[in-house]
């Protein structure tokens, strides 16, 4: 069972937590037990598992994306999003997690973030029960 969610997103750079809108999806699915595989199909935009007590981890995680991936520099491509492109390569489009007793399974800090590089824009998430 696919199921699709919208994020609309407010920034060139920004990492939005999903992780309510995933377990939701659980629920409505019906899942018991199996797997869950979260994927952007977005070129310039990813999905990442990482802490999200801390809010000062994801403004870590973007001013050192940021830093290794300047939003200007000797790119070829025409469009002007490089930038959006490579860090999307470094992130991953996709994340996956287990599903137990109809819950998903994150460890005690971990979040599912929304990876934006090239907006504001509206994206989708699908998700996918296995």
């Amino acid at each position: 069972m696919k199921q699709t969610i919208a994020v609309s997103t407010r920034s060139r750079n920004e990492l939005i937590d999903i992780t309510g809108r995933v377990r939701e999806a659980i629920e409505k699915s019906g899942a018991m037990e199996g797997i869950c595989c979260i994927f952007v199909p977005h070129t310039t935009a990813g999905i990442m598992i990482n802490e999200g007590a801390d809010p000062s981890v994801k403004r870590d995680i973007l001013e050192s994306l940021n830093r290794m991936v300047p939003l200007t520099g000797d790119y070829q491509h025409a469009e002007g999003n490089s930038a959006a492109h490579i860090k999307t390569a470094l992130v991953g489009t996709s994340a996956t997690c287990l599903i137990e007793d109809s819950r998903l399974v994150l460890g005690t800090w971990q979040s599912i973030f929304f990876c934006e590089f090239d907006g504001p824009r509206d994206r989708k998430v699908h998700i996918i029960f296995v």
